[in-house]
C-alpha cells in the first residue's frame, strides 16, 4: 500500500502569520521543525496502519521547506518546484492508494488562518462549478480523476470543516483553532503529533483505489483584487473575462483545469506591482 502526502505549511502546528511561512525569515526557520513534525507524525501513523510506502510531495511556496533529516528513514520526499500536478504530483502514476493533505488551509475570501488559494493576496475567490473552492477541494477533484481517495486532512478547525465538503469520510485533525486570519489558539507539537499519528493510523484503512468516474466539464471562475490582473490572465488560451475583476474557463478534465489554473496564477503573479498590486 502506497500513501502520498501533500504537505502545505499554512495549516501546520504553530503557524499563524506570514513570516511563519515565508522562506528565509527567522520565524520560517523556527516553524519548519513544527511543519516537519506534523508530516512525520502522519508518516509514522501510516506505517503503523500497514502502509508499505509513503511519498511526501512538498507543496508549499518554494517546495523546499521540510527538514529531510528529521523524517522517518522509511519515507521518500519529492522536493522542489515545477511539477506537472504541483501540490498532488505523484498521484498520476497509478500506484497511490490514498492521499493525505497535511498542513492545509481554507480558501481565498473565507475565514481561516492564512486563508488563500495559491496566491497569497491577489485572488479573492475561486469557484469550481459554482462552489467556492479551497486548494483542498481543487486537489481532491484532481486526485479523484485518478481514483485516489483523500484519507486524512490536517490544518485549523475551519479547514477540517471545509474538508467535510470534499472528503467527508476522511480523518481530520485540527492542530489549531481559528481566531483571525493571523491568529489562532495553538496546541503544542507534542500533542498535535500524537493526534496526527493516531488519525493517520486509522486513515490507512480508507486507502483503496477506485474506478474514477468521468466528472467533467469543470467550470472555473476566479476573482482578483484588481482589474489589470484579470486582464493579464486572459492571455492564457481559453480564459475569458466574466466581469470587471473576474475570469472564467472550462476544462473537460481536472488535469487540464488545474494546469490552466497554475498558468493563470503564474501570469498574475508576474503582473503584480510592488506598491500598488
Amino acid at each position: 500500500m502506497k500513501i502520498l502526502i501533500s504537505a502545505d505549511m499554512e495549516g501546520a502546528t504553530g503557524v499563524t502569520w506570514p513570516a511563519d511561512v515565508l522562506p528565509g525569515t527567522p520565524q520560517w526557520e523556527r516553524c519548519r521543525s513544527m511543519f516537519t513534525s506534523d508530516v512525520n507524525a502522519a508518516v509514522l501513523g501510516f506505517f503503523d496502519g500497514g502502509a508499505d510506502d509513503v511519498l511526501i510531495n512538498e507543496a508549499h511556496w518554494s517546495m523546499r521547506n521540510l527538514l529531510l533529516e528529521q523524517l522517518d528513514e522509511r519515507v521518500e520526499m519529492l522536493t522542489g518546484r515545477h511539477k506537472a500536478l504541483s501540490m498532488v504530483e505523484g498521484v498520476q502514476h497509478g500506484d497511490v492508494d490514498g492521499i493525505a493533505f497535511i498542513g492545509y488551509h481554507t480558501g481565498a475570501g473565507t475565514e481561516g488562518v492564512l486563508a488563500h488559494t495559491y496566491l497569497a493576496n491577489q485572488l479573492t475567490g475561486v469557484w469550481l462549478n459554482g462552489l467556492r473552492a479551497s486548494e483542498g477541494l481543487l486537489n481532491a477533484h484532481v486526485v479523484a480523476e485518478y481514483g485516489v481517495p483523500v484519507v486524512l486532512i490536517t490544518g485549523d478547525n475551519l479547514t477540517c470543516v471545509d474538508a467535510e465538503g470534499y472528503a467527508p469520510e476522511a480523518k481530520k485533525v485540527a492542530v489549531k483553532d481559528y481566531v483571525s486570519r493571523y491568529a489562532a489558539i495553538c496546541r503544542p507539537p507534542a500533542r498535535t503529533a500524537a493526534d496526527i499519528r493516531s488519525a493517520a493510523k486509522e486513515a490507512t484503512a480508507l486507502a483503496a483505489r477506485y474506478e474514477p468516474a468521468p466528472g467533467g466539464p469543470y467550470v472555473m471562475e476566479m476573482e482578483f483584487d484588481a482589474e489589470h490582473l484579470a486582464a493579464a490572465a486572459t492571455v492564457v488560451p481559453g480564459v475569458a473575462s466574466s466581469g470587471e475583476r473576474r475570469i472564467t474557463y472550462t476544462s473537460d478534465t481536472m488535469y487540464r483545469a488545474i494546469r490552466t489554473f497554475k498558468a493563470v496564477t503564474t501570469i498574475v503573479s508576474a503582473a503584480v506591482e510592488e506598491q500598488y498590486g
